[in-house]
């Protein structure tokens, strides 16, 4: 059973950069598709981008150019890379890998935009 952790939450200012980590265990993720979701305090959690098997990436509007979301194979880790960011930014950060039917999602890694 795939397990992830997220880390590299943290709290940053406006303007401010963070690198996230999604580490995988207890399969190789490779083959599948990984996507980065955010949840706002009294908000739905919604889609922020996808990076495919193959290392192609998706981004949701209100992100792209700010976020790069990224994979490392070898060590079964993927990443988003958030600059410029923002207090709308705030959130808790989770990420999802979808193997055959299962969604399996890490804790989650707070991420607080604020001065």
């Amino acid at each position: 059973q795939v397990q992830l952790v997220e880390s590299g939450g943290g709290l940053v200012q406006p303007g401010g950069s963070l690198r996230l980590s999604c580490a995988a265990s207890g399969g190789s993720v490779s083959a599948y598709n990984m996507d980065w979701y955010r949840q706002a305090p009294g908000k739905q959690r919604e889609w922020v981008a996808r990076i495919t098997s193959g290392g192609s990436a998706l981004y949701t509007g209100s992100v792209r150019g700010r976020f790069t979301i990224s994979r490392d194979n070898a060590k079964n880790t993927g990443y988003l890379q958030m600059n410029s960011l923002q207090p709308e930014d705030t959130a808790v950060y989770y990420c999802m890998v979808t193997v055959r039917t299962n969604n399996y999602w890490g804790q989650g890694t707070q991420v607080t935009v604020s001065s």
